[in-house]
């Protein structure tokens, strides 16, 4: 294979070449290539082996960390449930040990009765399930032999496969559209199927054979933006691939389909009879247009990298039209799907037939723009070409890595609010929105007796005074907290500047998450948030808090605890205080007791040593307890020693450690052990083992500080292709995954400021390997060329 072409890494087996629907649009039957007629209906055990093997080989061969392969056809079902259940273990046994899987199918859908679900499930074959709207749109094409409309089965079928019982087997829909259906309607239809996603799929056409359309028209835009439209309105509940890939390439990433971005095909198909071929949409084209020549039994998938065709189609942006490469949206759209480029040239050079825009030209530069525009609200938000350059060279200023962290107060605004659906789910209370959409008021909380003793506690950790209950609960009626409402209420109800303030906090993004996926199972934590929030702020608010283990937490001010006899204690904020109410009549005031925050300070730099929040700890290593008032006070002088080292020493990474760094961790771990580690999810912090000295603090300060800018930029934009496989480098005697070669690239490149040749040319090297192997992105090639001028100069500048 020509050295740095890039490995395929998805597969499309044709396990079955026939069809049990004749839908009148199918490029597989209906266009120009007709090689269907001369293959086998069923692919053999033998050729799928062989099949399994080469994909093993290949993976092998190039350290894929991941292949994809989609069972396809024809109808994939026709093959059956137990040779299909067959073709997955024999895939899985072949990559066992070499790469992951990733096996998927498209299907129809007719023949998905419960037992085929429950093996898809049992099997992990993700499935996709064609339907092309409500019954009218649907059964416009997608008809049986008989003429009959396949609507009601495909139906059936999706509500099987979507049941709980299967619903891990269900990867979304898969809709063609049609301009003559009303777009509103049929995306109603799909939505209100549940399904994971949906995608909207142009139909194949060419030049020569273009879709129906009126001359000069943009129907096919039209369409999808009618349906954007009302997915926004929607507040987009499902996710669509086609919209999500123009905001993810309008942004620097990766596309979710071939038909958009300039990304290099990383596609091959093998055919029932074991034939290799290019992607099979190029039947759409001509006669053998997919045909390389080669077979699973004697040709390697090496060999098919260096086909004419398959070459051509990895030419990037050089590839494309002129017209295309001049096209203000030519990142995003890609020049479109390679097949709708085809136009018969009259006298010329058969190479040139693909030298065309798409035959969808102006609905692609149509939807693209007013995708992205629609989307410039809500995007992934990006950072300034200036501060990206400064973070691509290994460093970073306050005001570069500041923009990271709004971006990440973005991120953890958009999970809040997720964490919030997903309450709002296990309890009907949670929803808190009138018909008008603005919240509705918090839950009344009765108001504290104004002739009660006050204890206060300030933001600044001024010790609690424990207040009797503002009113006691009656004998044998225990207190309860206030229902989900109260607290999201309280949450949503913040001041601007005060939801800014707990946006700040690392440990939303862990908690949030979690409770996404689980649901409510810490109810406590909306009103920790919110009263956290309030008491920074100055804001008035009271709320009843359900106790954690006999504690309740304040993120960013510090840690209340109870005897364990109080389920609840009630919390009332107010000028920068706040008091505490034990909801408990008979509990002595002594009995709740309260853990300030406490800080690290140098020079104006002030961290929180985060050693009392229960979400502290995203890391492997474990958190260490609450420091002893002497620990703290070893922690805060290394930490003078280490500040004074950082701006020393790496003076051009000073300002990004001040501007990225909330909390350290201290970490649990062996005598002697030093490290840092960090969370994707907790940006902000780092855990740290106690360090032994000033200079090793001062490194893992920088280090842990690399990881969370590192990780940050991995957030905003997608950097390296997936699945890059394993590779060495000079530093690691086991290979390692491209992410951790990057990752670790970029921390050395900032400990290296005075490094020597050597460990110069050892990051050249991984650099080199990145750039070669990691398929980087645009925005990935940004960044490796920013790091390659860093790494060039260590050993000579510094």
């Amino acid at each position: 294979m020509p050295p740095r072409t890039r490995p395929f890494r998805q597969f499309v087996v044709k396990v079955h070449s026939r069809c049990d629907l004749a839908c009148d649009h199918c490029y597989v039957y209906r266009h120009a290539d007709q090689s269907w007629r001369g293959r086998p209906p069923t692919m053999s055990d033998e050729t799928f082996r062989r099949t399994a093997a080469r994909i093993a080989e290949h993976a092998g061969a190039h350290g894929l960390a991941r292949v994809h392969v989609v069972f396809h056809g024809g109808e994939p079902l026709l093959a059956g449930r137990e040779r299909l259940r067959g073709f997955a273990r024999e895939l899985r046994a072949a990559l066992d040990g070499v790469s992951g899987l990733d096996l998927r199918m498209q299907t129809n859908g007719l023949r998905l009765d419960d037992a085929f679900c429950a093996m898809l499930a049992e099997e992990e074959i993700v499935t996709a399930v064609s339907l092309d709207g409500d019954r009218s749109a649907n059964d416009r094409h997608r008809i049986r032999a008989d003429g009959s409309g396949s609507y009601a089965s495909v139906v059936r079928a999706i509500r099987r496969i979507g049941a709980p019982a299967h619903r891990r087997a269900f990867g979304g829909l898969l809709c063609t559209v049609d301009v003559t259906n009303d777009p509103v309607a049929v995306y109603r239809t799909l939505a209100g199927l549940d399904p994971p996603g949906i995608d909207f799929l142009l139909p194949h056409a060419t030049w020569d054979r273009p879709p129906p359309r009126r001359a000069g028209a943009t129907e096919y835009a039209d369409w999808l933006i009618a349906v954007h439209r009302r997915w926004t309105a929607d507040g987009r509940p499902v996710r669509i691939r086609i919209f999500e890939s123009i905001t993810r390439l309008a942004h620097g990433g990766i596309s979710l389909t071939e038909a958009l971005g300039l990304g290099s095909s990383d596609l091959l198909v093998v055919e029932t009879d074991g034939a290799v071929e290019q992607a099979d949409w190029l039947k759409t084209v001509a006669e053998g247009a997919p045909a390389t020549g080669f077979h699973v039994a004697r040709d390697s998938f090496d060999r098919a990298a260096g086909h004419p065709g398959i070459l051509a189609q990895r030419q990037g942006l050089d590839g494309l039209a002129a017209q295309c490469r001049a096209c203000p949206v030519v990142a995003v759209c890609g020049g479109g799907l390679y097949a709708h480029r085809f136009r018969t040239p009259p006298r010329s050079p058969a190479g040139q037939a693909f030298d065309n825009p798409s035959v969808y030209c102006a609905d692609l530069l149509k939807l693209i723009e007013y995708v992205a525009g629609a989307d410039t609200a809500t995007a992934t938000h990006g950072l300034r070409p200036g501060h990206f350059d400064e973070l691509a060279a290994g460093f970073g200023g306050a005001a570069a890595v500041r923009e990271l962290a709004r971006s990440q107060s973005g991120l953890r605004r958009v999970l809040l609010a997720a964490a919030h659906d997903t309450a709002a789910r296990y309890d009907p209370a949670a929803r808190y929105a009138s018909a008008a959409g603005a919240p509705a008021a918090p839950d009344p909380v009765p108001a504290p007796d104004p002739a009660a003793p006050r204890g206060t506690v300030s933001v600044d950790g001024t010790p609690a005074v424990h207040e009797p209950a503002p009113r006691p609960a009656e004998p044998h009626e225990p207190p309860l907290p206030p229902p989900p409402s109260a607290a999201w209420r309280a949450v949503l109800a913040l001041s601007p500047a005060a939801l800014e303030t707990a946006l700040a906090d690392p440990w939303i993004r862990p908690w949030a998450l979690a409770a996404r996926e689980t649901g409510p199972g810490d109810p406590g934590r909306p009103a920790e948030i919110a009263l956290s929030a309030a008491t920074r702020a100055g804001e008035p608010l009271t709320l009843t808090v359900p106790t954690r283990c006999g504690t309740v937490h304040l993120p960013g001010l510090g840690l209340l605890t109870t005897d364990g006899t109080s389920p609840t204690l009630t919390i009332t904020t107010g000028g920068g205080r706040f008091r505490v109410h034990d909801e408990a009549r008979d509990t002595p005031a002594d009995r709740v007791r309260w853990q300030p925050l406490r800080h690290l300070e140098a020079d104006g730099v002030r961290i929180a040593l985060e050693d009392l929040d229960p979400y502290r700890c995203p890391f492997p290593t474990g958190a260490a307890p609450r420091q002893t008032d002497a620990e703290h006070r070893h922690w805060q002088e290394l930490f003078h020693a280490a500040w004074r080292i950082v701006r020393t020493d790496f003076p051009r990474h000073a300002g990004g450690v001040a501007a990225a760094l909330t909390a350290v961790v201290p970490l649990s771990a062996a005598p002697g052990a030093v490290g840092v580690e960090t969370s994707r999810h907790a940006f902000g912090a780092i855990g740290i083992t106690p360090p032994s000295s000033a200079g090793s603090f001062a490194r893992l300060l920088i280090e842990g500080c690399q990881h969370l800018k590192l990780d940050a930029l991995a957030d905003l934009y997608d950097l390296l292709a997936p699945g890059g496989g394993s590779h060495r480098v000079a530093w690691s005697a086991e290979p390692l995954p491209l992410e951790t070669v990057l990752r670790q690239t970029y921390t050395r490149l900032a400990l290296g400021d005075r490094g020597t040749g050597p460990r110069r040319a050892e990051l050249l090297d991984a650099l080199d390997t990145l750039a070669g192997a990691g398929a980087p992105t645009a925005v990935g090639a940004r960044l490796l060329a920013g790091m390659r001028t860093t790494a060039r100069a260590l050993g000579t500048s510094c």
